[in-house]
């Protein structure tokens, strides 16, 4: 039975978590209570706990997780300003007079505003107040027009840059290192966020690809179901100032990761004061609404580091009572091999996505299961973007998806939730399409790390 305590951690973490305990109390807490008990029974050694505060500070001297709350203040500047209002109105415009028009405009600007702000639920939630109730006063299919706003909503997961693979690419990079040591490599190579970065983008421009080939399949097989809009004319001079401002925005950012000219964390800099100029330029901010976004930037930027800190004390514990070597000794007993370890790994991620935030799983999950995964041999590009298309499967799927979950809070009575769940099921079957593309063709995520950073 004692052999199994770090499992029995698990269990009474996520035992807490359905409970509504918070979940960097609950990790710590947890990880706190285990300690005691394997210290009086003599399986866990006190003189770990000493690590702690190196651990702590390490977090805190970070370089690459100061991007994260600087790409939280450019996601909600961008998202409290009229920036995403003002191109989806240009957007309707522009494609809303042809079959499936107005999907493929909240297609097109859930894709920017992801690569804008990175954040799910923000993007769902701004996609579903601005574009619902246009798609239903045009009479779409209300399983249409809510699933196509979920599942643009959750590209903020995989289309760079985004908060969620700022946060894995770190743990990652750690994680690979760590495998790499444990095989003996005492000159272990490192993967970087800019990697990360590189690897999500063919695979979220395919989703974005997906996602318009079927709005425009379904408006041509069934036009009733997104007819065409009566729009004002759009004029060059509308299109060039609403879509270039974001557009320069993202390039200024993703470009200089991509191409070496600034770390992640600079170009969050650049992203951020950028966002800034954009918003007072347009003079859509306020100095009240200036100071919200301070606030809304400071607790989410706490929230996250509150939980790293639960989360490291939480897998410090877990190494201490044997959880690595008895995850290790589980994954190579199991048939398959890497597959079946893989496959496992997936299933439980996935699962987990239902009752946890990206955050939570990424801080806890992974830095388990990572480097044990690449010392088997996996790709470390590869397994953080089947882990980030994974978690974004599971933010879709009914009937837990926390995207679905955020749309139902805004979208009207007269939309009813089983329509929700029954129009996102086509882009659940996109994803899990991507996800088998990439099994089959890894280097769709490894290739262009590669040729951007050649080891």
């Amino acid at each position: 039975m004692l052999e199994y305590a770090a499992l029995w951690m698990f269990v009474a973490a996520f035992a807490f978590l359905l409970l509504g305990y918070p979940v960097a109390i609950t990790l710590a807490g947890t990880a706190l209570l285990a300690a005691a008990a394997g210290m009086a029974s003599g399986i866990f050694e006190p003189a770990l706990l000493m690590a702690t505060p190196n651990r702590l500070f390490g977090i805190i001297t970070n370089q690459t997780l100061l991007a994260v709350p600087l790409f939280v203040l450019m996601g909600v500047i961008l998202e409290r300003s009229r920036v995403a209002e003002r191109l989806l109105d240009t957007m309707s415009k522009l494609f809303g007079r042809f079959p499936g028009g107005l999907g493929i405009a909240v297609t097109v600007v859930g894709m920017l505003m992801a690569a804008s702000t990175g954040i799910v639920g923000a993007t769902v939630v701004t996609m579903g107040m601005m574009a619902l109730p246009s798609m239903l006063k045009a009479n779409y299919d209300p399983r249409l027009a809510t699933g196509t706003i979920c599942a643009t909503g959750t590209l903020g997961q995989i289309i760079p840059p985004s908060i969620a693979l700022v946060l894995l690419g770190d743990v990652l990079g750690n994680a690979y290192q760590q495998a790499q040591l444990s095989m003996g490599i005492f000159n272990p190579q490192t993967i970087s966020v800019g990697d990360l970065f590189a690897g999500a983008i063919l695979p979220g421009l395919c989703l974005v690809v997906f996602y318009l080939a079927y709005i425009i399949i379904t408006a041509t097989v069934s036009p009733q179901r997104a007819p065409p809009v009566q729009t004002a004319p759009v004029t060059a001079g509308e299109i060039i100032g609403s879509i270039l401002p974001p557009v320069l925005l993202i390039l200024a950012v993703l470009g200089s990761i991509l191409t070496g000219v600034a770390t992640p964390t600079e170009a969050a800099g650049v992203g951020a004061m950028g966002a800034l100029m954009l918003a007072l330029q347009s003079r859509s901010l306020d100095l009240q609404q200036l100071l919200d976004i301070g606030r809304s930037t400071t607790r989410t930027t706490a929230m996250v580091f509150f939980i790293l800190i639960g989360a490291s004390v939480f897998s410090l514990v877990f190494r201490g009572l044997g959880g690595d070597t008895l995850v290790h000794a589980i994954f190579s007993d199991m048939p398959g091999g890497v597959v079946g370890a893989t496959a496992l790994v997936m299933l439980v991620i996935f699962l987990l996505g239902f009752i946890l935030d990206f955050i939570e799983i990424t801080f806890v999950v992974v830095p388990i299961v990572g480097p044990i995964l690449m010392a088997m041999g996996l790709d470390p590009i590869w397994l953080g973007v089947m882990i980030a298309v994974n978690l974004q499967t599971s933010f879709l799927t009914p009937p837990f998806g926390f995207a679905l979950f955020y749309l139902r809070g805004v979208a009207p009575a007269a939309v009813a939730t089983l329509q929700i769940y029954r129009g996102v099921v086509p882009f659940i079957v996109m994803q899990l399409l991507l996800l088998v593309l990439l099994t089959w063709q890894p280097g769709l995520a490894t290739w262009l790390p590669g040729v951007l950073f050649p080891k």
